[in-house]
């Protein structure tokens, strides 16, 4: 037990949590028992790609793991929270080929398979390590012991086998058709790794003179002119009376020069340009259709890299696609076909880790046609799997009820390879090879192949058995199609608890949907914007709980979070504001590690307390319940920083040193009672500083994270004997009154030190106890009570009665003063902001965010200038009077 002298006067964060996290993996509590008799609680940590550092929305989606495994353990459960890393196919082959050519001056084209494999293993070794640290020091809880990878040996045998099942079912099958292709990676993607952006451009209109009378023409609009060498016909909607007489002639192609037919289809929207839409099968979705049902030519002109492949065409060969369309309009301005470009802004897709513009191309590949979508579906609408936010769901049925064949092959060396072997153009399907003369599928599996596999290939039989399905899953929105709704079917078509009990194969319970941090602009937070903070340097300044507590009070469900730095601080400061009351304590002497307040004499501020302490434990209740994490983070952060400390601690300073020996133990034992049920309910969201104060108060021998969960007991408060009401309703009375004396003397009399008197005509009787509190909190030498009500003196109404200010304590000239001068310097600030929100050159420059801010900033100009002047004309009427 630590005496006052020995209890630092500040927490120091840094000095305490590498100690105590050491301390909590050398007991191995983080460490699941698949043998134990207690409930089971597990969670699988969506695992980190291997691709670099942690950012904030890592610390946000752990910290809610954190939260719900370490409350969990308190309320009895054995709880497995199964950690993780993602080999993460094509960001970390792009990711490594950028430092290869950053850091080492080599091309990766230039290294062999092996080679490169080699590199990429180098990689995933020293970032895993670098992850894994980075979650530790956030005070993560994870069951580290059975860290798995999505490429260690175990797994990458579930996910072939997973591959051939599927295969031998005829879900997955090869085939030609028409998929995402990312030139910068030279791969194909699913339509869930396009990233859809909106791009400002031009509409180019393009004459197509007709075949046989040169001198009338088609005018095509198109945003890709570069493609017209691919060109296989030109198309009308049927009904388009305009272009009737079209139908079944032949335009000539600009270049190569070539006739195409002009065919008709209702797939043509008529109020797109001109109405003629240019047909090119090999490079877009809509053409191909098209194409394939008129049997139109498909002469594909793009290469693997996004070259011009046209050698008849020698001006465009060989060039960029980007470089042949400023090529191509040149062209087609000499030859007089380029009737006009226009400004035009469209949405055009793009690779979700190479950042480069998705080309669609025709390309064989591995599909699997997605099983058991029903089912996935009805589990989602029968709440046998419940998402919070609930809006997501819409989300997802959308999805299911919409969705394509899944490409799961990619161009990539770094990746679970496919169990497929060829030979002779045959191939077969297993996991050994056939024989020597055999090779295998030279492409790989998309990485989503083997993340939906997660919650239950992570673990052995016995470890299942106990844990399996997982109660809940913490993730982003943005992969709700790429893992989520994956991970739903792969449970449900492979039953993993090796039964058909639906309730028993579904992965998990529960989804909750983080909300995506950005910065105060509301911009998405980016390396490039230099607006993304290192969470080891936020932790390193402020402590894992300071970060922690600080991100989760901002971010309420289902919302994007604005952050800003001053938030992790707060919540720095809020730990230091408990360290602190926990030293208040220590003052006193030994705690009680089984207080019973109720044993005792308490006053009402004591009374106070427990009646709120009480009715918090509802509050937290309904937020757990209700998945909303922060709320239940502003909760306990309201209480501790206003009921407990600015309230009960500031007026048991008073009841504990200057007056009362009655209630002297009782307020102890309400103090040592009500911190050890705020320690517990703190320890999930700030596991470090908890622990240290659990230990040095001594409130118990072990660890703070095996006590059980404050949670029934606190309700037994309310009952009586234990509690008074009315004692209670008497404290939140004088509390009320403390905050109206200190505002009215604010308003007469600023200097807080100096001492001054009170009169009160009571309608409520109080203590000397209560009255000697009061005057403490407000600063009084004395509260006087009176009979009548004096005339021309400044008066509050306050639940005990009427408060009032002597005139002989105000010095009217220098308060007047005081004021005309607040008032000249808000005036002038008023009037700046008037300018700025009346000046349409400033406005038209100015960011959107930054003119709100101006729009707040003088409501509360206008605010603080009318309650000065109210204040200045009520001085001036009592004067008057």
């Amino acid at each position: 037990m630590h005496t006052e002298e020995t209890f630092p006067k500040a927490y120091e964060p840094a000095a305490i949590q590498d100690r105590l996290y050491r301390e909590w993996l050398d007991q191995k509590i983080f460490h699941a028992n698949p043998s134990s008799s207690k409930p089971s609680f597990s969670i699988v940590m969506p695992p980190p790609n291997i691709t670099g550092v942690l950012t904030l929305g890592h610390v946000l989606n752990n910290t809610i793991q954190d939260i719900l495994s370490r409350k969990a353990r308190m309320e009895g459960y054995e709880v497995l929270w199964l950690p993780g890393l993602d080999h993460a196919g094509l960001a970390t082959q792009v990711a490594v080929e950028k430092y290869l050519l950053k850091t080492k001056n080599t091309d990766p084209r230039t290294l062999s398979k092996e080679e490169f494999l080699k590199i990429v293993w180098e990689w995933k070794e020293s970032h895993s390590k670098r992850i894994l640290e980075q979650l530790q020091k956030l005070g993560c809880s994870a069951d580290w012991e059975r860290t798995r990878f999505t490429m260690d040996p175990a797994y990458s045998k579930a996910v072939a086998r997973a591959f051939i099942k599927l295969y031998h079912k005829g879900l997955i099958y090869r085939g030609k058709r028409m998929i995402n292709w990312c030139p910068a990676s030279q791969t194909a993607l699913s339509d869930e790794e396009v990233i859809p952006k909106k791009i400002d451009g031009f509409l180019f209109y393009v004459r197509y003179p007709l075949a046989d009378q040169p001198s009338l023409f088609l005018t095509v609009a198109t945003t890709r002119p570069e493609t017209i060498p691919a060109d296989s016909a030109l198309a009308v909607h049927p009904e388009d009376q305009r272009y009737q007489q079209f139908i079944g002639k032949f335009c000539l192609r600009p270049f190569p020069k070539e006739p195409i037919p002009v065919i008709a289809d209702t797939r043509v929207d008529p109020k797109f340009g001109t109405g003629v839409l240019k047909i090119t099968p090999a490079h877009d979705t809509l053409d191909f259709e098209i194409g394939c049902e008129h049997h139109l030519p498909i002469r594909d002109i793009l290469t693997a890299d996004g070259k011009i492949n046209c050698p008849e065409l020698p001006a465009l060969h060989g060039l960029d696609r980007f470089e042949a369309r400023k090529k191509s309009i040149e062209l087609l301005s000499s030859l007089g076909l380029l009737e006009s470009q226009q400004p035009y802004s469209h949405v055009v897709g793009f690779s979700e880790r190479a950042d480069a513009v998705i080309e669609p191309r025709i390309s064989e590949q591995w599909f699997l046609r997605y099983p058991k979508t029903k089912e996935a579906l009805e589990v989602v609408k029968d709440k046998i799997i419940t998402f919070f936010p609930a809006y997501w769901e819409k989300v997802y049925e959308h999805w299911i009820k919409n969705i394509k064949d899944w490409c799961i092959s990619r161009q990539v060396w770094w990746g679970h390879p496919i169990p497929v072997w060829w030979k002779n153009g045959q191939y077969i399907c297993q996991e050994e090879s056939p024989g020597v003369e055999w090779q295998r599928d030279p492409d790989t599996l998309d990485t989503w192949f083997s993340s939906w596999l997660w919650a239950y290939e992570t673990m052995d039989e016995e470890t299942r058995k106990k844990f399996y399905p997982t109660n809940v899953l913490v993730t982003g929105p943005d992969i709700i199609f790429l893992w989520v709704a994956r991970m739903v079917i792969a449970g449900l078509e492979f039953k993993p608890s090796l039964s058909d009990d639906i309730y028993q194969n579904i992965p998990f319970r529960k989804v909750y949907f983080t909300g995506l941090i950005r910065d105060r602009l509301g911009r998405k937070m980016s390396k490039s914007l230099g607006n993304s903070p290192d969470p080891l340097e936020l932790i390193q300044k402020y402590g894992a709980d300071g970060l922690r507590f600080g991100l989760l009070r901002i971010a309420p469900q289902g919302q994007d979070i604005r952050f800003e730095e001053s938030q992790i601080e707060e919540g720095r400061n809020f730990c230091n504001k408990l360290w602190n009351a926990c030293r208040f304590r220590i003052r006193f002497g030994s705690i009680n590690p089984k207080a019973r307040p109720w044993d005792y004499p308490r006053s009402s501020f004591a009374q106070d307390i427990l009646r709120k302490l009480a009715q918090t434990s509802i509050l937290l209740k309904e937020a757990f319940e209700a998945f909303e994490f922060n709320q239940a983070a502003i909760i306990l952060y309201e209480f501790v920083w206003n009921e407990f400390c600015s309230k009960f601690i500031e007026a048991t300073k008073w009841e504990l040193t200057f007056v009362s020996k009655e209630t002297h133990q009782g307020a102890l034992e309400t103090f040592d009672y009500s911190m050890s049920v705020l320690l517990r309910w703190l320890h999930p969201f700030v596991p470090f500083v908890t622990e240290e104060l659990w230990q040095r108060m001594a409130f118990g021998h072990a660890t703070i994270q095996l006590e059980p969960w404050p949670n029934e007991e606190l309700q037994e408060i309310l009952k009586k004997p234990l509690y008074d009401p009315h004692a209670a309703s008497i404290a939140q009375a004088i509390f009320e009154t403390v905050v109206a004396a200190r505002n009215l003397r604010a308003q007469y009399c600023p200097n807080f030190n100096q001492k001054i008197k009170f009169l009160i005509k009571k309608d409520k009787e109080i203590s000397h106890l209560e009255k000697t509190v009061l005057c403490g909190l407000v600063g009084a030498t004395s509260i006087l009570s009176i009979d009548v009500r004096p005339p021309k003196m400044p008066l509050v109404s306050t639940p005990i009665g009427e408060l009032y200010l002597p005139l002989e304590l105000i010095d009217f000239e220098s308060e007047k003063k005081r004021i005309d001068k607040e008032l000249s310097k808000l005036k002038k600030d008023q009037l700046l902001l008037e300018k700025r929100l009346t000046d349409e050159r400033t406005l038209s420059k100015a960011p959107k965010e930054k003119i709100e801010q101006w729009k707040e900033e003088k409501k509360v100009i206008d605010l603080k200038i009318k309650r000065l002047e109210e204040q200045l004309e009520h001085i001036s009427s009592i004067q008057t009077d």
